[in-house]
């Protein structure tokens, strides 16, 4: 059942995909605000648009760059565009901090109207859903000003924002006291993957795990069909959005860029990142491609996979750099199927062009058409059911293991290369049967 309710999911995303497409088109064909609304008269509904334009006048930002930005975020939301909007921090409230990250800091409000649903023509006014739900509230130090970073996290969110397993922002509000601006996004209950596999990865079946993989990948499919690279992606910015956790989202786009942006002098002596997650090439300071987000997904592999955040008996320091450059990778502490050892060392490889895409990753963890894998995954889990449970808690974590986005910076570090393969093919395989 559940293989089936994923088809469904990718075909609607798909059609979603291609009407996206029509809809760029002509929306690019019909920038007059006076025109008929081609979009919209298409597929026989009625324009948001026309509605927004009226509303322009009854609410303020206070600042003019996020009026315009939120107002032509509106002009463009026609069919299969979820709009933005300005919220007015005092329709919040039950406001509580729940963690920092790197940039800023989250909380988590009840936010009293909603979201925005339809035009209601009885009552001349929006209908809503979602009344006093939850949602996340994402700050950035010091954006009070109008940081660069702030707008450019909210514009390319906002540009992956109407796709699956990718949070959804639904606007922009603005701490009275701080002055510092918020994102507000769905709220994702469960917290982060991370969190959730310390609590209920021994819970965890090969399917659920694999299904997990899906969706990221999926997601990250989609960011990079937009041209876009996600830059940070770890497992701490994957989040839960439904009570049982079968469902996985990526979110945190503050260092996202379009592909083929180049880096200034300021990122080219820095590396901002979790440093497990950072494929070798940028820790040397090379220009990010959508390849480096492929190492990024590597690593989320293997700790979906294991239950253990990646080399976390150790320092993440110089030291751990220097011997991921020479080719050091996690070893699995379990037997994987042979497709996924396959696939977890393509997307380490030291060599960014011998990495798959996101979207033949999001291929082979399509579980109900990958007869292979579901042969490889029911072979293992026969075998584990004579086998001893493998206890994959922390026996310990070194101090200096971090795994919170930071800057860093390594200078002189070697040439990245692979290590022995043999080597590497047999850490990634530990068959717990064989050690009763």
């Amino acid at each position: 059942m559940d293989s089936f309710i994923q088809s469904i999911k990718n075909g609607i995303q798909l059609l979603i995909n291609l009407i996206k497409k029509l809809i760029k088109s002509l929306h690019n064909n019909s920038n007059s605000s006076n025109k008929k609304c081609e979009i919209c008269d298409l597929f026989d509904v009625k324009c948001k648009v026309k509605y927004f334009q009226r509303n322009f006048k009854n609410w303020t930002s206070g600042n003019n760059n996020i009026d315009k930005f939120i107002q032509n975020a509106q002009l463009s939301s026609h069919v299969g565009h979820e709009p933005l909007e300005w919220i007015p921090y005092d329709r919040l409230y039950d406001i509580k901090y729940i963690a920092r990250g790197g940039f800023g800091k989250v909380y988590r409000a009840k936010w009293i109207d909603g979201y925005i649903d339809e035009w209601d023509d009885e009552n001349q006014n929006w209908k809503r859903k979602g009344q006093n739900k939850f949602v996340a509230l994402k700050s950035l130090k010091n954006s009070k000003n109008v940081t660069l970073e702030f707008m450019n996290e909210v514009i390319l969110h906002h540009k992956v924002n109407n796709v699956f397993f990718i949070i959804r922002l639904y606007g922009i509000t603005k701490d009275p006291e701080t002055e510092n601006l918020m994102m507000v996004l769905d709220y994702a209950e469960n917290g982060n993957l991370r969190d959730y596999l310390n609590k209920n990865h021994h819970n965890l079946n090969w399917r659920t795990k694999i299904n997990y993989l899906h969706n990221i990948a999926f997601g990250l499919e989609l960011i990079h069909e937009e041209g876009l690279i996600h830059r940070d992606l770890h497992i701490g910015n994957i989040l839960h959005m439904d009570m049982e956790g079968r469902n996985t989202y990526i979110t945190d786009m503050g260092l996202c860029k379009p592909a083929d942006y180049n880096n200034n002098t300021l990122e080219q002596n820095c590396v901002y990142g979790v440093l497990p997650y950072i494929a070798p090439e940028i820790l040397r300071y090379q220009n990010y491609t959508q390849a480096a987000d492929i190492y990024s997904f590597g690593i989320i592999i293997y700790e979906i996979i294991s239950g253990l955040p990646p080399y976390n008996d150790v320092r993440h320091d110089k030291d751990l750099a220097i011997k991921i450059c020479l080719g050091l990778r996690p070893s699995l502490n379990i037997k994987v199927p042979q497709i996924i050892v396959d696939l977890i060392k393509r997307c380490l490889d030291a060599d960014p062009l011998n990495r798959p895409s996101a979207k033949e990753i999001h291929r082979i963890f399509e579980f109900s058409d990958n007869q292979g894998l579901q042969i490889q995954v029911d072979e293992i889990e026969k075998e584990s059911i004579n086998s001893i449970p493998l206890i994959t808690s922390l026996s310990h974590t070194s101090s200096g293991a971090i795994y919170i986005s930071r800057l860093l910076k390594f200078n002189n570090l070697p040439e990245p290369r692979n290590s022995n393969v043999t080597k590497y093919s047999e850490s990634l395989q530990i068959n717990v049967s064989d050690k009763k």
